[in-house]
């Protein structure tokens, strides 16, 4: 008797390996950012892809609140081509951090979406930062 987890085979190594690979290019978790930032290891710029009063209300540490709806040409001037930048957004229900992900990677930016967002930061035992005022 099969269940149904089983009743479609797994990829083999190959493809499996090749499969989550390509995920760790594409994404990012709430566990890895949080080291980077604890550690002062933050090789990346954190956007808060929200909008500006949920931001305020708190937000990662060392992030930067730039809404999708925002991210243009003129509005990462400031970065080198070669910035890495990690989106997120409220959490899984939202797609804000795809959407900014997506502007990103048209722009030529290098792109990481952290999965979780707020919720996942959260959920992981994380405080978030009120926007000082």
């Amino acid at each position: 008797m099969t269940s149904v987890v089983s009743r479609i085979p797994a990829a083999d190594s190959i493809a499996a390996s090749t499969h989550f690979a390509s995920l760790l290019r594409f994404e990012t978790d709430c566990w890895d950012t949080h080291f980077a930032i604890a550690n002062n290891r933050q090789d990346f710029v954190l956007l808060d892809v929200r909008n500006e009063v949920l931001f305020a209300q708190g937000h990662l540490p060392k992030a930067i609140n730039l809404p999708h709806k925002r991210i243009n040409k003129q509005a990462l001037d400031s970065y080198s081509a070669d910035t890495l930048f990690v989106v997120y957004c409220a959490g899984p229900h939202c797609n804000g951090a795809d959407k900014a992900a997506l502007k990103l990677a048209e722009l030529e930016r290098p792109v990481k979406k952290m999965i979780g967002g707020v919720t996942g930061w959260l959920d992981e035992g994380f405080d978030l930062i009120p926007e000082e005022s």
